[in-house]
């Protein structure tokens, strides 16, 4: 491929959306890390996201190395810090937490990891990462010590989106935090799509084919689901969402 920003492009424009799942390679995971990217290599599955906000040992970058061996698809760095870069990624979502007003995730560890991710010639997609109030503490919230904005307030989101796309990112991605309570609303997803030209990543709190097809419906361009396929026991699952978000 070209680039993954253009398969990724060339997914939405041939499927209508992309489907994307989150792998967190942290230690809870260790028993079906590959079982989960096999899965996701015969189910439809367009691209993997691989991150999470907070890991408990020391073996992140051994997993990782595991689900870029397995994988036939694209494995996508989904930051949670500096320390997690490796050189195992396809491309990396280069993210500013643009609904904080933290520094540090607004610029600064994208000023530490900058250097790191140019020698190692790491393609990087500019991305907008808002995080949304889904009802619960998300990990999110509370490592980067930043307010969600408000479910309720659809303008508040759309200046918010209209901030990131003129700032020149290539994604924003909405994100209701792992384990959400509720995904983001088709209200949001619809007034921020009528309104920028980037396509929207939406992830989150998505429990159900159906709330993804929805969501797709309403302006996403790419779902990403996680937690709901750890703690859901149908293999089928994975295949499911995928049809959903295809229009299948």
């Amino acid at each position: 491929m070209d680039s993954v920003f253009q398969y990724l492009q060339d997914i939405k424009s041939k499927k209508g959306a992309g489907y994307i799942v989150l792998i967190d390679p942290d230690k809870k995971n260790d028993d079906s890390l590959i079982n989960q990217v096999e899965t996701a290599n015969n189910s439809g599955v367009d691209a993997l996201f691989v991150g999470g906000s907070l890991m408990m040992d020391s073996h992140h970058h051994d997993r990782v190395a595991q689900i870029k061996k397995h994988s036939e698809i694209p494995t996508i760095f989904f930051p949670g810090g500096v320390n997690q870069i490796n050189n195992q990624y396809d491309a990396m979502l280069f993210m500013s937490l643009l609904s904080g007003r933290n520094p540090q995730y607004l610029i600064g560890e994208q000023v530490v990891a900058a250097p790191i991710v140019n020698d190692m010639g790491m393609e990087v997609i500019p991305t907008g990462y808002l995080l949304f109030d889904g009802g619960a503490h998300s990990t999110v919230e509370v490592i980067s010590g930043t307010k969600p904005l408000p479910m309720n307030r659809p303008d508040i989101a759309v200046a918010h989106a209209l901030a990131a796309e003129y700032m020149g990112k290539k994604l924003i991605y909405l994100e209701a935090g792992s384990g959400a309570i509720e995904a983001i609303s088709t209200d949001i997803i619809r007034s921020i799509a009528s309104e920028t030209n980037v396509p929207l990543i939406v992830g989150g709190g998505i429990k159900t084919p159906k709330a993804a097809q929805e969501r797709v419906e309403a302006g996403a361009s790419f779902i990403v689901t996680g937690t709901v396929l750890e703690d859901n026991g149908d293999s089928n699952l994975m295949k499911k969402f995928a049809d959903a978000v295809h229009g299948g």
